[in-house]
């Protein structure tokens, strides 16, 4: 898959899939994320009320000057398939495990193959 085509990612927190659901759109080829600049995504915190944030290149998700605390992710270094594992560290000693469930071209009404 080498066509430069943006995807929506979409995440669950393992503990309870139904907060927190995290969504990314970015460009992947070969099931990585294919750029190394910022991308920007958000949490749904409960259906109302969404946190925006931006992926920085090393990895922490950065919630703006208003947020002191930058969290971090390893999800620039996985494989990006439905339900791949990744942790979200918010600070020194919690993080949180989330689970890749949808991953859809930007435009289209069906999820991308599941390619290994």
């Amino acid at each position: 898959m080498n066509e430069y085509i943006y995807y929506r990612l979409i995440a669950q927190w393992c503990e309870d899939p139904h907060v927190a659901i995290f969504t990314m759109d970015l460009q992947i080829i070969d099931n990585l994320i294919s750029s190394n600049w910022d991308i920007f995504g958000s949490f749904d915190l409960d259906g109302v009320n969404m946190r925006p944030f931006v992926l920085r290149k090393n990895g922490q998700i950065d919630f703006g000057s208003l947020e002191p605390i930058k969290w971090t992710t390893n999800l620039r270094s996985i494989k990006l398939v439905i339900g791949n594992i990744f942790y979200i560290s918010f600070n020194d000693q919690d993080s949180g495990t989330y689970k890749i469930v949808k991953i859809a071209a930007l435009g289209q009404k069906r999820s991308r193959p599941n390619v290994p």
